[in-house]
């Protein structure tokens, strides 16, 4: 069941996986928006960081609590649509922006063979992304797939003004079709990790799960 939020207030607030109250977190925050007093320019510098420097990886264990806390996810610098969502979120309150996630079912009709061999379906169950409050309403921003990966992918990157919706685009670079928006699952004021993997496991099956596990274990093995 969804928390009923009293006020926006609660959307500055730590939470488990949302922890701006982290130093690391707390210390990037304020160099990526000192200098100036905008919410906007703020929001802006914030998102690009997330979307460049933290790399797109969805070939990341699901399983693990940790991987979702956005501190950890900093120090990784990488990770999937709802860790980077919750980087941002995380980094948006500890700079006084007002942050909470939001959850949507896509299809990706450009899904890497790698990928779909994997989850079986280009559906995405639970894609996130991050919504700040911006001059008294919510703006959606999406920063999921960093810039090397658009250009080397023909990706559509997404851009940030910190005043409208940024959200992925329906056409890649080539005009062939890519994301498609199918279910809306609301917002949250955190990562609802336990929802979004029975979902995942109600989408793709103990199958999936075992095919990503043991491709991770093959890399892990490869690098040593």
């Amino acid at each position: 069941m969804k928390k009923v939020v009293a006020s926006i207030e609660d959307y500055l607030k730590p939470t488990a996986t949302i922890d701006c109250d982290n130093q690391l977190i707390r210390e990037k925050a304020w160099n990526l928006t000192k200098g100036t007093n905008d919410t906007a320019a703020k929001a802006k510098n914030l998102f690009y960081w997330v979307r460049d420097e933290i790399e797109y990886n969805p070939l990341v264990p699901l399983e693990i609590f940790e991987n979702y806390r956005a501190s950890e996810t900093v120090k990784r610098r990488e990770g999937f649509c709802v860790e980077k969502a919750a980087v941002l979120a995380a980094l948006a309150r500890a700079a006084g922006i007002p942050a909470r996630l939001h959850f949507a079912d896509i299809r990706n009709h450009l899904v890497s063979s790698r990928l779909l061999e994997i989850m079986g379906t280009n559906l995405f169950s639970y894609h996130g992304y991050t919504e700040l409050y911006i001059s008294e309403k919510w703006v959606k921003a999406t920063p999921a797939f960093d810039l090397k990966m658009c250009r080397q992918n023909r990706i559509t990157p997404v851009d940030f003004d910190g005043q409208h919706h940024a959200l992925l685009h329906s056409h890649n670079s080539d005009g062939k079709l890519h994301i498609e928006y199918v279910k809306d699952h609301g917002h949250r004021l955190d990562v609802p990790v336990e929802e979004i993997l029975a979902a995942w496991m109600q989408h793709y099956g103990v199958a999936a799960q075992e095919r990503l596990n043991r491709l991770l274990r093959e890399e892990n093995t490869s690098k040593k």
